[in-house]
């Protein structure tokens, strides 16, 4: 890499940092070209340099904050090994996230997308790192259990991070009901770890009643 490439890259990445800490710190009402290039330490002009346009940086920087997050916790979650063991950990990552400021961030995020078109696509593309995450992790773990061949690992693990999203969210104007509502989530994990336990029998009358439920 040269010289130059690389002090690009460099400066780019400062942008990308910048935005994301001014969307945090600010909100996406206040975040700019200026206040952007603040933050970044660097000149406002290259805000357009390297992304030509407001829209294009935001976007970009959504797009590299989901993808640092998810770098972060990727081997957490690989370590998962169960459905409730997947809402424990889903629950200390957003309890970490919400102490760095991510939460904060994802909710300026989303209500930019709003009314911003340029970061619809980018929001649901970070929403969707997280989503093939949680997917990997419900394929592996519901293998082994009752809901196996019944369960749809795919449109769980868009429920799964739409709930975390909405609890992210609510948790701003009701604390206590959000962690009801995390309390609830980790309850239900409880539950499909109790009836993974059955013995054989057991678990051969559940699938049955799921076929039966299925053909309806």
């Amino acid at each position: 890499m040269s010289p130059e490439t690389a002090k690009s890259l460099e400066t780019k990445n400062k942008l990308l940092e910048g935005a994301l800490r001014t969307l945090t710190e600010q909100g996406i009402a206040r975040t700019s070209a200026r206040t952007v290039a603040s933050a970044a330490g660097v000149n406002q002009a290259l805000v357009f340099y390297h992304f030509g346009s407001m829209d294009e940086l935001l976007a970009a920087a959504c797009r590299y904050g989901a993808g640092q997050a998810v770098e972060r916790f990727r081997p957490r979650l690989a370590g998962v090994g169960s459905l409730a063991e997947l809402l424990a950990v889903g629950r200390q990552i957003h309890e970490e996230e919400r102490a760095g400021g991510h939460v904060a961030l994802l909710g300026q995020l989303l209500a930019g997308a709003q009314t911003q078109e340029a970061l619809r696509p980018a929001t649901a593309a970070g929403l969707d790192l997280w989503i093939a995450e949680i997917e990997t992790v419900l394929v592996r773990v519901l293998a082994a259990t009752p809901f196996g061949e019944f369960a749809d690992p795919a449109g769980l693990a868009r429920a799964v991070a739409a709930s975390f999203v909405g609890i992210e969210l609510y948790e701003g104007v009701d604390a206590s009901g959000a962690h009801a509502a995390l309390d609830a989530l980790e309850q239900l994990g409880a539950l499909v770890a109790a009836l993974d336990d059955l013995g054989p029998v057991a678990q051969r009358a559940v699938r049955h009643h799921l076929r039966r439920v299925g053909r309806r």
